[in-house]
């Protein structure tokens, strides 16, 4: 007995051609007009990359700054010393310290979203692996948020700026804004996303299918495939 669809998704996918693969700007207008939740949701991005997990010189993660941000309310975290405690929390921190706040987060507090670590603080910060990796808070040079300049850090990640890793699949997932923003700042934000991560392309990673597919979607709406050529340009 075939199953019985809800009213709701009948309407989502209603003359929705899922077999072709869209323009940025053309997706996220479909994206907004399919979006029927009672909340603002985010409009999330999914990019599959040839890549073997397995092998160190092929991960893909880092950090990014999208032109028209988030959306996303961001608590950032620094573990810093002296005059860039001050600084920091006048930048935006919901919580700035040295050994006291590594103490905190030891103690189980993890109600943030990011953590960024002044480079000589990652001897006392180094000992947080087991309760900061699991949940992908582990401040680290190559994700940009270990770094000397503490308050600069963290006005960027308050601002929006994000950090984004491969998963054991071999797919980079990250928000790129919400159904609420003009499609246009949609679009500009996904074709920044896309460039940048093509710009990463680990030199270890041969042949020319570095990108395998691109998708886009809402939180409770339907997914489109991108054509990844238009993005690229």
């Amino acid at each position: 007995m075939p199953a019985v669809r809800s009213k709701r998704y009948r309407a989502a996918v209603e003359g929705v051609d899922f077999t072709a693969k869209y323009q940025p700007l053309d997706a996220a207008r479909i994206i907004k007009q399919k979006a029927s939740a009672k909340f603002d949701e985010s409009v999330e991005l999914a990019i599959n990359l040839a890549i073997d997990t397995k092998q160190s010189d092929q991960l893909v993660r880092g950090s990014l700054s999208l032109p028209h941000g988030t959306g996303k309310s961001v608590r950032v975290v620094a573990f810093c010393d002296g005059p860039d405690i001050e600084a920091a929390k006048a930048a935006g921190a919901l919580e700035a310290g040295a050994e006291e706040l590594v103490e905190k987060v030891k103690g189980g507090w993890i109600d943030f979203d990011v953590a960024i670590a002044h480079p000589k603080m990652m001897k006392f910060v180094g000992g947080l692996g087991k309760v900061l990796g699991p949940k992908g808070l582990m401040p680290s040079p190559k994700s940009g948020t270990v770094a000397p300049d503490v308050a600069k850090a963290v006005r960027e990640f308050s601002a929006g700026k994000i950090e984004f890793r491969n998963d054991k699949f071999g797919g980079v997932n990250m928000i790129v804004g919400k159904v609420s923003f003009d499609a246009e700042k949609i679009a500009e934000n996904i074709e920044t996303a896309v460039k940048h991560i093509i710009a990463l392309r680990p030199t270890a990673v041969k042949g020319d299918n570095y990108i395998m597919g691109v998708h886009v979607s809402s939180t409770m709406g339907i997914g489109l495939e991108l054509a990844v050529g238009a993005t690229t340009a």
